[in-house]
């Protein structure tokens, strides 16, 4: 009786994790689409077009079957890394750098966004220098950031499923290499599925607040309160990354260097990742 108890225990455990993993798919996929500029839908555009501009290097065409493609299927991590490449060839790196951004949020674990984030980049006049951390943030990042959302949600079930698989093993046999192997690796599932639930629930909550942004005007003071008149703090460049901290103010946003300089911005200077 007392193993049944625990088998419904984890049961109930396993229906509340899937249906966690569940909602979050749901949130990311009916998320909206940013538009980078007013889009016209180019009629029947498919990738394979889309690519076949690129390749032909007709980028202005390959950029705008590839916004059509967002604003009708909705975000993808491939058709914002491709259009991302586009505007990169076309030397608009502000909105390479938001197309790039934009990718990596979605699948963080893509070694060629982060490269092309990397080199597009390097092209901002404004070379911020970000804080240091303490070792152990860096380490969870980076364990944070070794896939995409999707691919944690299917770890953190699989390893569950395992887990209960293991659980069963340990309770229903009687060798004792059995029950030993059973309850060991039952445990280390249990430390997967929690570390993969985690990491998952983090890259929604990146996904959802988008409170990031780059600036897209070629250069922008940035000052002391939301008003023209006001004091001029600092100038920052097209394709910096600043956090948005306030948006209260009609027409304007409080922004936030990585080295921590702090002012206001009118709205129109950046487009929020």
């Amino acid at each position: 009786m007392k193993r049944l108890y625990i088998l419904s225990l984890l049961i109930v455990f396993f229906c509340a994790t899937a249906g966690a993993q569940g909602d979050d798919n749901v949130k990311n996929d009916n998320s909206v689409s940013k538009n980078l500029r007013k889009v016209s839908i180019v009629e029947g555009a498919s990738k394979q077009m889309a690519d076949s501009a690129y390749r032909k290097d007709d980028f202005e065409t390959a950029a705008q079957m590839y916004e059509s493609l967002l604003a009708i299927e909705g975000e993808s991590p491939v058709y914002y890394y491709n259009l991302g490449n586009c505007y990169y060839k076309q030397e608009n790196i502000p909105l390479a750098i938001i197309c790039y951004e934009r990718a990596f949020l979605l699948d963080p674990g893509d070694a060629d966004i982060r490269f092309n984030l990397a080199l597009a980049r390097g092209k901002t006049i404004d070379k911020v220098t970000p804080p240091s951390e303490m070792f152990f943030i860096t380490w969870a990042k980076t364990v944070v950031n070794f896939m995409s959302i999707d691919k944690w949600a299917v770890l953190a079930i699989t390893s569950f499923v395992l887990m209960l698989a293991l659980f069963l093993m340990y309770l229903f046999t009687n060798t004792i290499w059995m029950r030993k192997t059973g309850f060991y690796g039952a445990v280390t599932m249990l430390l997967l599925c929690i570390v993969a639930n985690l990491a998952a629930y983090s890259q929604h909550q990146t996904l959802t607040k988008r409170d990031y942004a780059i600036v897209i005007a070629p250069s922008i003071v940035v000052r002391s309160s939301p008003n023209e008149s006001s004091t001029e703090l600092f100038v920052i460049h097209e394709g910096s990354k600043v956090h948005v901290e306030d948006e209260s103010m009609k027409g304007w946003r409080e922004i936030k260097l990585e080295e921590g300089k702090v002012g206001w911005v009118p709205v129109d200077a950046i487009e929020v990742i």
